[in-house]
C-alpha cells in the first residue's frame, strides 16, 4: 500500500510496507494517485516521455523494496503481565476548568483523596500481576495529585522499597496544574520523576477563558513562574507542557510558538474532547485544524533552522525505528496490561473509562474480577479495527484511542473519524519536517 500526499509545494509518496519516504514531482504524485490508488486525477499533461521515466524509478524502487512493498505480518504482543498503573490519587481538584472530562477532577462521584492504605495495595497488585517484567510504571493521575502530596510521595518510597526486594524498578510520572509546585516539590518530581506532565493551554487569555480556580478566576499568573522555575531546574530529565485547544482557539499554533518562546522545549497541544457546544470540535472546524497543523509546522520548521527547535509532541514519528511491529498492531494495552485505580482501590482500564460502572474490573485486593472486560480489551488490536485496513497511518497510530473510540463511536473497535482526520494530517506534516530535516542536514555537510 502507499500513500502519495501533497504538504504545499512538496509532493511525496510514503510506502506503507517498507516504511519508506520518498519526495517526487507533481506528474509522478499525480500518475500515481490515477494508475495505482485509482484516483480521479487528470494526468492527460504528463507525455510518454515523463511516464517512461515515472515507471523506470517506481520500478526501481521495488525491487530495492522501497515501494509497493508487502506488508510484513505480525502479530500482536498482548501479555497477561501487568506493566503500569495510573494511581488516582486524589478525586479533587483545585481549578475547575470547563473543558475538564474527569468532572473537575470528582468523575461524576464525590471528590476524595487515596489513603496510603489503598495506595499500598496498589503498589502490591502491580508487583504481584507484573510476572517477569522488570520495569514497571505508575503514573500519578487527579484531579490534582499535589492535593495529596504526602501519599504521593509515601507510595513512591514504598513502591521503591518493595520492588527493590522484587527485583524491579519503579518509573513514576506525575501530571499536574502546577498550582502548588513549590521548591521541595520541584525538588522531589526532579529526584524521583521520570516525567512530568504541566497543563498550560498557551497564551494567557486562551489559558485564562478555560483553566480557573474554584472562584472563577483566571490561572495564568498563578503558574506560569512556578513552570518556568521547575523547567529551569529540570535539566535533562523529561517533562511536557501539555495544553488543550478547543473551538474558542483555532489558531493554536500561535500558542504553541508561545509556549516556546517562553522556554519550553517540549511541548503537546491536545484537541478537546467534549461536549460543550462552545468548545467542542467537529467536523466543520476540520479544514482550520487541518491548516493551522501546516502552519505549525512552517513554524516549527523556521525555529528548528534558526537554532531554536522545540520538541512538539505530535510532529515525532520514527519512520526507521520506534516500536517494533508488534507492538505497533497491539494498540493500546489499557485494560489488560494497564489499568486505572481510584482512590478506593477500583480498577478501570484507563483513566478516560474511570468511575464508568460498565467498565468496572475489579480491585487492588481481590484483583480483577470482571476477566470477560479484560479480555475484550486483550483482544482488541489493529486488526480488530476494521476501519483501520486501508490507512495509510493504520502502524503509526496503531487504531487510535479505546476511549474516544468508545465515546464517539460506542465500540473500542469503531475509530473515531474525527480524531483519524486530525491525526493523518499531522503525521503528513511530521514526514515533512523529516523530509526538510534531511534536506537541511544534507545541505549543512556540503
Amino acid at each position: 500500500m502507499i500513500h502519495v500526499f501533497s504538504y504545499r509545494d512538496k509532493n511525496y509518496i510514503f510506502d506503507v510496507g517498507s516504511a519508506s519516504l520518498h519526495e517526487c514531482d507533481t506528474p509522478t504524485a499525480d500518475f500515481l494517485k490515477a494508475k495505482e490508488l485509482g484516483q480521479d486525477v487528470d494526468i492527460t499533461y504528463i507525455t510518454d516521455e515523463q511516464i517512461a521515466e515515472i515507471l523506470s524509478d517506481v520500478e526501481g524502487l521495488k525491487s530495492a523494496g522501497l515501494l509497493g512493498k508487502d506488508e510484513v505480518k505480525a502479530y500482536p504482543m498482548k501479555s497477561d503481565e501487568v506493566k503500569a498503573l495510573c494511581i488516582h490519587i486524589c478525586h479533587d481538584c483545585n481549578f475547575r476548568c470547563r473543558y475538564c472530562f474527569a468532572d473537575e477532577g470528582a468523575y461524576h462521584s464525590k471528590r476524595e483523596s487515596m489513603n496510603l492504605e489503598t495506595a499500598k495495595a496498589a503498589v502490591d497488585f502491580l508487583i504481584q500481576n507484573s510476572g517477569k517484567r522488570k520495569v514497571l510504571e505508575m503514573d500519578f493521575f487527579g484531579g490534582e495529585p499535589l492535593m495529596n502530596l504526602d501519599v504521593l510521595k509515601a507510595t513512591v518510597a514504598y513502591a521503591k522499597e518493595q520492588g527493590a526486594k522484587a527485583g524491579k524498578k519503579f518509573l513514576f510520572t506525575t501530571t499536574t496544574n502546577a498550582l502548588l509546585l513549590n521548591d521541595e516539590t520541584i525538588a522531589f518530581f526532579n529526584a524521583e520523576m521520570e516525567n512530568v506532565v504541566l497543563s498550560l493551554d498557551g497564551r494567557p487569555e486562551v489559558h485564562d477563558a478555560i483553566r480557573k480556580t474554584v472562584n472563577g478566576k483566571g490561572t495564568y499568573a498563578l503558574i506560569i513562574d512556578k513552570i518556568k522555575k521547575f523547567v529551569q531546574l529540570r535539566g535533562d530529565k523529561s517533562y511536557y507542557v501539555r495544553g488543550t485547544f478547543t473551538a474558542k482557539n483555532l489558531d493554536f499554533a500561535d500558542d504553541v510558538v508561545f509556549l516556546a518562546n517562553e522556554g519550553f522545549d517540549s511541548i503537546s497541544m491536545e484537541p478537546v474532547v467534549t461536549d460543550l457546544e462552545d468548545l467542542k470540535l467537529t467536523e466543520e472546524h476540520l479544514p482550520a485544524i487541518e491548516a493551522e497543523y501546516e502552519r505549525l509546522c512552517e513554524k516549527y520548521l523556521a525555529m528548528h533552522e534558526a537554532g531554536e527547535g522545540f520538541n512538539f509532541f505530535h510532529f515525532n514519528i520514527d519512520l526507521e525505528g520506534g516500536p517494533c511491529l508488534s507492538k505497533r498492531v497491539s494498540a493500546c494495552g489499557a485494560g489488560n496490561e494497564y489499568f486505572s485505580v481510584l482512590p478506593n482501590g477500583d480498577l478501570y482500564p484507563c483513566h478516560q473509562f474511570a468511575a464508568d460502572k460498565e467498565f468496572y474490573m475489579g480491585n487492588v485486593w481481590d484483583g480483577i474480577t470482571k476477566p470477560q472486560i479484560r479480555e475484550k480489551f486483550k483482544n482488541s488490536c489493529l486488526f480488530t479495527r476494521e476501519k483501520c485496513g486501508d490507512c495509510f497511518a493504520k502502524f503509526i497510530c496503531s487504531g487510535g484511542c479505546n476511549a474516544n473510540n468508545y465515546h464517539f463511536c460506542g465500540n473500542i473497535d469503531t475509530p473515531y473519524e474525527m480524531t483519524c482526520a486530525m491525526m493523518k494530517k499531522r503525521i503528513e506534516c511530521a514526514m515533512h519536517i523529516l523530509a526538510e530535516k534531511k534536506r537541511l542536514k544534507s545541505q549543512e555537510n556540503l
